[in-house]
């Protein structure tokens, strides 16, 4: 099994090999021998690439979950005190890993020397079983799933400008003012050209042109700095700049309900040593900072 997943996530023998650190031949045998034995072809091979076929794409899904208890019943039969040893992946949105998750991640391998973690910080959610990972932060409602979650906090969706804009232009005192503005769109915050807002139970749409429309937020926050125009972020982006005097919420009376913040990470009969001190140093790291509260 153990070379089988490695096959299919190198799509290739050669780099399996090199990673497993057995010989081409080794690892060629155990794919025939895995075959034979199950009396079905999990593997196509072409002249680039490797694929796994349907059937193959199941017992990948079925021989990761059975290698991953594995490990964790070794752990659990070494003790709830075993040290965490070996690598960690993990994943969460560009900025929030910036200013959240990398110092959370320099403390723990400090404190873990026989570790080392990747950290997969990009906005758009992440299948953390097909892509190899142990742990996430989600923002927002999670779906039903067999992963286990734990809420941290919560952030709001905010709009915001420089105070020498709004000293200037004004404020806008309802979400059709912002018609009246040059607005800047941070397209992962803000799919298409609609803000929503809320008054009560009522959802109010506001249908805008921006000005400037941008795929990362750190473009939206510069240019909102700048003195430009309106923007709307999420608060945790935001939190240095409020601080810091450098921008002002507006339309706080309109803001939607806000989205929780999760840890998330696989479930199974028991935590690995690696995982598990992980997800409780960042537990308690995110619950301590008032910017998530």
């Amino acid at each position: 099994m153990t070379v089988f997943v490695a096959v299919a996530e190198e799509e290739g023998f050669a780099a399996a090999a090199r990673r497993l650190r057995m010989s081409p031949p080794a690892v060629t045998r155990a794919i025939a021998f895995l075959e034979e034995r199950l009396g079905v072809r999990l593997l196509t091979r072409t002249t680039r690439l490797v694929r796994t076929t349907d059937a193959g794409a199941r017992y990948l899904e079925d021989a990761r979950r059975i290698l991953l208890e594995s490990d964790e019943a070794d752990e659990a039969a070494a003790g709830i005190n075993a040290t965490p040893r070996g690598h960690l992946a993990l994943t969460a949105p560009v900025l929030f890993g910036k200013i959240y998750v990398m110092p959370i991640i320099t403390a723990y391998q400090m404190a873990f020397k026989e570790t080392t973690v990747s950290a997969l910080f990009i906005d758009r959610v992440v299948n953390l079983v097909e892509e190899g990972l142990d742990v996430g932060i989600r923002i927002g409602p999670l779906p039903d799933s067999s992963l286990r979650a734990i809420r941290v906090g919560q952030v709001r969706r905010v709009v915001c400008a420089s105070p020498a804009y709004l000293r200037t232009y004004g404020s806008p005192k309802s979400p059709a003012d912002l018609a009246q503005h040059p607005i800047i769109a941070a397209t992962s915050v803000s799919a298409g050209s609609e803000w929503t807002f809320a008054r009560g139970k009522e959802k109010i749409g506001v249908r805008l042109s921006p000005r400037i429309l941008v795929n990362t937020n750190d473009g939206a926050l510069e240019a909102a700095k700048s003195g430009f125009g309106l923007t709307r972020l999420l608060s945790y982006q935001v939190a240095n700049e409020l601080a810091a005097g450098t921008l002002e919420t507006v339309l706080t009376d309109f803001e939607e309900a806000s989205l929780p913040v999760h840890v998330i990470h696989r479930e199974g009969r028991h935590g690995s040593a690696k995982v598990r001190s992980f997800v409780d140093l960042a537990v308690e790291k995110l619950r301590a900072d008032t910017a998530l509260q």
